[in-house]
């Protein structure tokens, strides 16, 4: 039994089939684009998309990769958000907001107690799905190895 998600929306399909990710052009996009990823090596996006839930939206046309994100998550208590990007191309075309709603629906049935995700620039469209600034940001702690 497949546990992969499939809905369409306007013009793009949100998919979670790991098939269909294209690893080349998520890695492109990230590396070259993403503040979070410049840099980025293709062997460790690799090992990322491996280790990783992964989403797509896709043209519904062209079949074409548009959008991507990833969640980390032991699939019972806990997911991280992350790698989310649109390309520039579909940018403002509600693409994103579709996306992450489609992750959060997915994940929802697992009962989850919380997921996280962090970004410079993009909380309108994390706000419009229900996440909101971390109650008592004093209590997390970092450990950055990078």
């Amino acid at each position: 039994m497949s546990n992969d998600t499939t809905i369409t929306s306007g013009a793009y399909e949100i998919s979670s089939d790991p098939s269909r990710i294209d690893p080349a052009r998520v890695h492109h996009w990230l590396s070259t684009d993403a503040y979070w990823a410049l840099g980025r090596s293709r062997e460790k996006q690799d090992r990322a998309i491996a280790g990783s839930l992964n989403f797509g939206a896709y043209d519904k046309a062209s079949g074409e990769i548009i959008a991507y994100a990833r969640v980390v998550t032991d699939h019972a208590t806990f997911a991280w958000l992350c790698d989310v990007y649109v390309d520039r191309s579909a940018r403002g075309r509600g693409v994103g907001t579709t996306l992450v709603e489609a992750v959060r629906d997915h994940l929802a049935p697992l009962g989850l107690r919380r997921i996280l995700l962090s970004t410079n620039d993009a909380h309108g469209v994390y706000e419009k799905v229900g996440f909101a600034p971390l109650a008592q940001p004093e209590n997390w702690l970092n450990l950055g190895l990078e």
